[in-house]
């Protein structure tokens, strides 16, 4: 009766009524893999509380993909809604994980929704804010239908401090595993604080951690130390919800100490997260992370945009959304990467995989064409580099090829991995990037704008970490080639008349619409590269870059709140537009046509391209650069 009690939304319910209802529950054990309910076949005979383990709900759709729905853990529940309208199971639900269930028959369920309607009115509002065939059709109405959905904005409004159920548990360096398993049995908590001699904390312990050093054969008499993990990863008390989520998959970890004054407050967990937020991307996260084949990866990647959908639908800002997609399709290549070199066995030097461009930036929105490349360390002599091309170069064209089947389209320029250009030693490259600076001319100014926003993307990210310090050390001395970005930023003009009304394509299959990346995002990626090399901001996301450029008095504050808002709104714009095309089963694209937004929309857009000319006006300012 514990768990009931303290399970919504029966912990509201008077003890004689809790005390009928446990009288009425079975608890069932339910192994991993296992599916409970089949869409539109399952009779619910049972409403399931998860007393713990969880399961994962989906949609299947007439095209034969599955449409994932929510993840739903320990105090969630599934069963309500079909037993309510006497329905067969709306939804398919797995099993994750080995579970166990609390579950309550259909007539005492009914019975007590009969006698305490605020348990059908609990259902019934859970589900009209998050029910997915609802929320399905949402998405494919107009533009202000899909982004005013009935939603709570649970991963954006609710605080990380908000989260915390109780002070921290630590226990002291030079404990005892076999202790530090005791009181994580006994508190019925995953993880503990091993604080050191000082008071500071040294390191976390987790359940996992507990397991893994049960396989390895580690003493259980060992300092608990042995087997911590440090430093511990945190986030801030006043930070939302959406950046502790974005920070665990980032950090593929399950808890985050939570810092209030410089001091550990609290511990919060992925389930935490879930338990607010009802579809979580931790769904398609953990389905990306546990795959065990390259090619099942391909289903996967093509799956990200829905995880986009819910974001959108919870009034999350274009930045995070792409930081997510960002996330997503990192861990798609770490998976991807890694297998592939289990496949092919261990190289013979150590590699990073480069992400340039968009990817770079982690700017990605829908079919983003890969810009990458390899780059290994320096071979001994001849023969370490003949053997280094034998291993990379179908190690990179096998890597391109499962990309392209994941969903991210070829470059046209072949900017990528597989092209022996892209494929180099770790001094060519680095070259390569001191020829660019050193001798600027308009291909190699091209090139800049794609590769200097590299970032490392998998492999021995030291290398890429190298190359990077090195290019921005050097960057912001060569005074020629900044002016020539500078200068090249200046190209771009907005679709703008002189009486700000908007240019548009007059005719051919573009006819009445403009390219809002080419014409309206590139301005502001440009100039905060630009000024980014210039002051030696290593920084290649363009609205951290904006931030890192005010928080550093090198753009007035002003500027940059201006810049920062008008490039969110243009990200917003296109990714609604190409949300809707996904949504029509049309293959995305830039090409807007201001006719389908509303008044407010167009109004708010051309403040937006106006933001540019005072951008191109500062770069004129600081590099000199007398032109009309």
């Amino acid at each position: 009766m514990p768990f009931i009690r303290g399970t919504l939304p029966f912990s509201e319910l008077p003890e004689e009524a809790l005390a009928g209802l446990a009288r009425h529950c079975a608890i069932d054990f339910v192994p991993k893999g296992t599916r409970v309910f089949v869409q539109g076949e399952t009779i619910v005979d049972s409403i399931y509380l998860i007393q713990r383990g969880g399961v994962r709900l989906y949609l299947s759709q007439s095209q034969g993909d599955d449409k994932l729905v929510d993840y739903r853990g320990e105090g969630g529940s599934f069963g309500a809604l079909a037993i309510i309208r006497g329905s067969t199971a709306n939804l398919n639900v797995d099993t994750i994980e080995d579970s166990f269930f609390f579950r309550i028959p259909k007539d005492a369920f009914l019975s007590l929704v009969e006698s305490h309607p605020s348990i059908s009115q609990y259902y019934l509002k859970a589900f009209s804010e998050s029910y997915v065939s609802k929320a399905f059709a949402e998405l494919r109405q107009q533009h202000h239908e899909l982004t005013c959905a009935d939603s709570g904005l649970y991963l954006f409004s609710t605080r990380m401090g908000d989260l915390i159920k109780g002070e921290p548990m630590t226990i002291e360096a030079g404990r005892s595993i076999r202790e530090a398993a005791r009181i994580m049995a006994d508190r019925g908590i995953g993880s503990l604080l091993v604080s050191a001699p000082d008071g500071d904390t040294a390191g976390i312990v987790t359940d996992k951690d507990l397991r893994r050093a049960m396989a390895e054969g580690e003493p259980y008499d060992a300092p608990v130390e042995f087997i911590m993990s440090s430093p511990v990863a945190t986030v801030g008390h006043h930070e939302t919800c959406f950046d502790g989520l974005l920070r665990m998959m980032a950090g593929q970890i399950h808890h985050l100490a939570v810092v209030r004054n410089d001091k550990v407050v609290g511990m919060v967990t992925s389930h935490d997260i879930m338990v607010v937020q009802g579809r979580s991307p931790l769904s398609i996260f953990r389905d990306i992370k546990g795959q065990r084949s390259i090619e099942g990866l391909y289903d996967l990647a093509r799956k990200v945009p829905w995880v986009t959908n819910t974001l959108m639908e919870e009034g999350a800002k274009a930045g995070n959304i792409s930081r997510m997609i960002a996330v997503l399709n990192d861990l798609i290549l770490e998976k991807l990467l890694t297998m592939l070199q289990d496949e092919m066995g261990p190289p013979p030097a150590p590699w990073c995989w480069i992400l340039m461009g968009s990817e770079g930036r982690r700017e990605q929105t829908f079919r983003t064409d890969q810009d990458n490349a390899l780059i290994y360390l320096d071979p001994e002599d001849g023969a370490h580099a003949a053997a280094c091309e034998a291993y990379f170069k179908p190690f990179t064209q096998a890597a391109i090829e499962h990309l392209v089947k994941c969903g991210y389209p070829l470059c046209p320029g072949e900017m990528m991995a597989s092209n022996p250009k892209w494929r180099l030693p770790y001094a060519v490259f680095r070259d390569y990037f001191e020829r660019m600076i050193l001798n600027p001319e308009p291909e190699q100014v091209l090139n800049a704008t794609i590769f200097f926003d590299f970032r490392p993307g998998f492999g021995a990210k030291e290398l890429g970490d190298t190359l990077r310090s090195h290019v921005t050390r050097h960057a912001c001395r060569q005074d020629v080639f900044l002016r020539y970005l500078a200068r090249d930023c200046l190209a771009t003009k907005p679709p703008l008349s002189f009486f700000r009304n908007f240019i548009v394509e007059k005719n051919g299959e573009h006819k009445n619409t403009f390219n809002i990346k080419h014409q309206g995002l590139t301005p502001f990626v440009d100039f905060a590269r630009a000024m980014a090399l210039k002051h030696g901001i290593r920084e290649t996301n363009t609205l951290d870059r904006l931030r890192l450029l005010g928080d550093g008095e090198h753009v007035s504050a002003d500027l940059v709140s201006e810049a920062a808002e008008a490039y969110e709104f243009l990200m917003q714009v296109r990714l609604v537009h190409q949300m809707r095309q996904i949504n029509e089963d049309r293959e995305p694209d830039n090409r807007v046509n201001p006719a389908h937004l509303t008044d407010l929309e167009k109004q708010t857009l051309k403040e937006a391209f106006a933001v540019i000319g005072g951008l191109q006006n500062h770069l004129k300012d600081v590099f000199s650069l007398n032109v009309g």
